[in-house]
C-alpha cells in the first residue's frame, strides 16, 4: 500500500506540474498584454510598467515560468505603483482592480463551495444508493422501471432548470422557503442549512440518477455470484443477502465516481450558484471574466485543477483501499 502510495502522490504532482505549465501557457504567453489586463484600462504608463514587472512578463519566459512557480509555495511581492503588497504562499497572484491578494479572495469563497458540496453529496448518496437498492431487490417489476424512468428523467434535467423549479415552487408558489441567501455555519447553523436546502436537492436530485444506475447495476451483479446462491440455500433473507454481501461489490465504483464527483463541484459550481445567488467561486468566476480580472481567472483555474488532481487521487486511494487486487 506505502508503494502504491508514493506511486499515486508522485503522478499527481507530475500532473500539476504539467497543469501548471499549461494555464501559464494559456493565461499569460498567447497574444494580449497581461499585465493590461490584470491592471486595468485605467492603468498609467509607469503603473503598468510596474505591473509588468511584478508579474515577471519583461524577462525570458523561463525565468517567467520559475517565477510563477516560485510565488506559488514562497510567496511574491507585487508593485502596485506607489506602494508594493507582499502576497503570502500559497501565493496566487494579486488582483489589481480588486487590489486584494487571489488567495484570500478565494479563501472568502471557498466556505461556500465546501457547504455546497458536503450537503449536496450527503443527499445524493442517500438517494442515488437509496434508488438503486430500491430498484435492484425487484428487478423487471413494476417499481423497478418506474424507478429507472425517474432516475432518467432527473439526471437529464440540465440543473439550472431544476433550480429554476425549486426556486418557484418553494419560494414563489408554496412560499414555504425564503430566497436563498448564505448565511456562515458558524453564525446560526439553522439559516445555512435552510438557505442551502434547494441549492442541495437541485444537485442531487441531478447527480443521484447516476449513483443509482451504479448501485443497481452492482447489486444485480453481485446476487448473480455463486455465494450468494449458497447464502439463499442456506436461508440467508433476501434483504440481510443485499445489504450485507450485494452493495459491497458496487462499494468501490460508487466511492470513486464521488471522490470525483465532489472534487469537480468543489471546483466551482457555476450554474448552481448563479441561479441561487451564492457567493461560491463559481459566481467570483463569471464575474472575474467578465471584468477580464485576468489573476483571479487564472488563480481560481489553477485552485479547480488542483481539486479535481487531489480528488482523483483520492478516489484511486480509496478504491484501492476497498480492493486490494488495484494495489499491484
Amino acid at each position: 500500500m506505502t508503494r502504491f502510495l508514493l506511486r499515486r502522490l508522485l503522478g499527481a504532482a507530475g500532473v500539476l506540474l504539467a497543469l501548471a505549465a499549461v494555464i501559464y501557457a494559456i493565461f499569460y504567453l498567447m497574444p494580449g498584454d497581461p499585465a493590461v489586463l490584470a491592471c486595468g484600462k485605467g492603468c498609467t504608463a509607469p503603473q503598468l510598467a510596474a505591473v509588468r514587472h511584478s508579474l515577471g512578463t519583461d524577462r525570458p519566459v523561463p525565468q517567467q515560468f520559475w517565477t510563477f512557480l516560485s510565488t506559488l509555495v514562497a510567496g511574491h511581492r507585487y508593485s502596485t505603483g506607489p506602494t508594493t503588497v507582499w502576497c503570502s504562499a500559497p501565493c496566487l497572484g494579486y488582483s489589481f482592480q480588486s487590489a486584494a491578494p487571489v488567495t484570500g479572495m478565494l479563501l472568502d469563497r471557498l466556505p461556500v463551495d465546501v457547504s455546497l458540496t458536503l450537503g449536496a453529496a450527503v443527499m445524493w448518496l442517500a438517494l442515488g444508493i437509496g434508488a438503486g437498492l430500491y430498484s435492484a431487490r425487484r428487478p423487471g417489476t413494476l417499481r423497478d422501471r418506474i424507478t429507472s424512468f425517474v432516475v432518467l428523467a432527473l439526471g437529464s434535467t440540465p440543473v439550472f432548470i431544476l433550480a429554476l423549479f425549486l426556486l418557484l415552487a418553494a419560494c414563489v408558489w408554496l412560499q414555504v422557503l425564503p430566497f436563498p441567501s448564505y448565511v456562515p455555519f458558524t453564525e446560526n447553523p439553522a439559516l445555512w442549512a435552510q438557505n442551502l436546502l434547494l441549492p442541495w436537492l437541485a444537485i442531487a436530485l441531478v447527480s443521484a440518477a447516476g449513483y443509482a444506475r451504479l448501485t443497481r447495476a452492482g447489486v444485480l451483479e453481485a446476487l448473480s455470484l455463486d455465494h450468494i446462491r449458497t447464502l439463499r440455500a442456506y436461508g440467508w433473507s433476501e434483504r440481510r443477502i443485499v445489504t450485507r454481501h450485494a452493495v459491497r461489490g458496487a462499494l468501490p465504483t460508487l466511492a470513486t465516481v464521488a471522490a470525483m464527483d465532489i472534487g469537480a463541484l468543489l471546483a466551482g459550481a457555476v450554474f448552481t450558484e448563479t441561479m441561487f445567488g451564492l457567493p461560491g467561486l463559481g459566481k467570483l468566476t463569471v464575474d472575474s471574466a467578465s471584468s477580464l480580472d485576468l489573476p483571479v481567472v487564472c488563480g481560481v483555474t489553477l485552485l479547480a485543477g488542483v481539486l479535481v488532481i487531489a480528488a482523483n487521487t483520492a478516489a484511486d486511494l480509496l478504491y484501492a483501499a476497498l480492493d486490494p487486487r488495484v494495489r499491484i
